[in-house]
């Protein structure tokens, strides 16, 4: 199928070749062991492809499915419709360590890639991301990686989660209403019954919101709030040191470090 993209600063069109999907189940992660690794009467562990199929079907995953469906097929909207639910392929739930969780993806071509503040390699750096860079310099105190695409975070257990999977281009949060956020709600609710010594990253009210569905224990949980890097907030981002606070609780609970 191709779609055309029109840039509205310059009214210049580009056709692209896209995968046609009938489903989000379409992209949903799925897990990288196969089931001939485990005998028939072990328990398997929680993991991203059960959520998901839970979700699944549910009434309003339903009709969040018909709404994104609709949405990439009449208009333009970011991720690539393979790349929505990245950040459950990038960071296994056995893997997560950190949390990050941001609004709503990026509205530009070529920048949203289904982690949030995280954009290609060869792309402008986006305002909320050159100030994380910023903070990272200042509270860590050496010189750290500024690739702009933070897989390399994703690898390493840092679940980069927006609250909102996906937007319509040129239109921040336009999708807000689709009943993303009961999804992600609900993501929140499977870490924090499944997982442990997880350093939560809030950053901004929109996030902060979550906190209502943690289990707020030192020992289960680190939660960390500050206002959102965006330059509308940033003085009340800089200074926060939440990366060495991270690292300082990994090293409590005798996990690895995040290599910024």
């Amino acid at each position: 199928m191709t779609i055309t993209i029109i840039f509205a600063d310059s009214d210049e069109e580009v056709e692209v070749e896209v995968e046609e999907f009938t489903s989000l189940e379409d992209v949903f992660p799925h897990p990288k062991e196969s089931p001939s690794e485990k005998t028939p009467t072990e328990k398997s562990p929680a993991e991203w492809s059960s959520f998901l199929d839970d979700e699944y079907n549910k009434p309003y995953f339903r009709e969040l499915d018909y709404k994104v469906l609709k949405a990439y097929t009449t208009s333009t909207s970011y991720p690539p419709f393979e790349l929505i639910f990245n950040a459950f392929e990038m960071t296994p739930l056995k893997d997560v360590k950190v949390v990050i969780i941001g609004q709503d993806p990026y509205i530009n071509y070529n920048q949203a890639m289904g982690l949030c503040f995280s954009v290609p390699s060869e792309s402008l750096t986006p305002p909320s991301l050159k100030n994380i860079f910023k903070e990272l310099r200042s509270d860590i105190g050496v010189n750290i990686n500024t690739d702009n695409n933070l897989e390399r975070w994703a690898k390493q257990g840092v679940l980069l989660l927006n609250a909102t999977l996906t937007v319509e281009a040129s239109k921040s949060n336009s999708h807000v209403d689709f009943g993303w956020t009961t999804f992600t709600d609900n993501v929140v609710k499977f870490i924090d019954a499944n997982c442990k010594n997880v350093v939560w990253m809030l950053w901004g009210a929109f996030a902060q919101k979550k906190c209502a569905f943690l289990t707020a224990d030192p020992k289960k949980n680190l939660i960390l709030k500050a206002g959102h890097p965006s330059p509308l907030s940033s003085s009340k981002f800089f200074g926060c040191k939440h990366f060495s606070q991270c690292n300082e609780y990994l090293r409590k609970c005798k996990k690895s470090e995040i290599k910024w």
